[in-house]
């Protein structure tokens, strides 16, 4: 049983609204190994002290997804090819 949501200790999207120097988004969604979280403004989104976790994962394939929620204690976000790819992910 997992007592708190795995943290985002890295991510080098810089495209992305909420990486201010790290992810400062509430929480991130991850889907088909990518975060959905993901939003490209001009703007800068989050919160200046908190640093991500991992609400929910839909990648139903990934070794770390149980129930839903990610096991690992912590994720990697970068860009790949203009995606957001998450760095953490193993196939089953």
């Amino acid at each position: 049983m997992m007592n708190q949501a795995p943290q985002v200790s890295g991510c080098t999207v810089t495209s992305c609204s909420y990486n201010n120097d790290g992810c400062h988004a509430l929480a991130v969604n991850v889907k088909d190994r990518g975060c959905t979280t993901f939003i490209s403004l001009n703007e800068r989104g989050g919160l200046d002290r908190v640093t991500a976790a991992v609400g929910a994962c839909q990648s139903a394939d990934c070794v770390h997804n149980s129930n839903l929620e990610c096991a690992a204690p912590a994720v990697r976000m970068a860009d790949r090819g203009g995606k957001v790819a998450c760095l953490t992910y193993e196939a089953l």
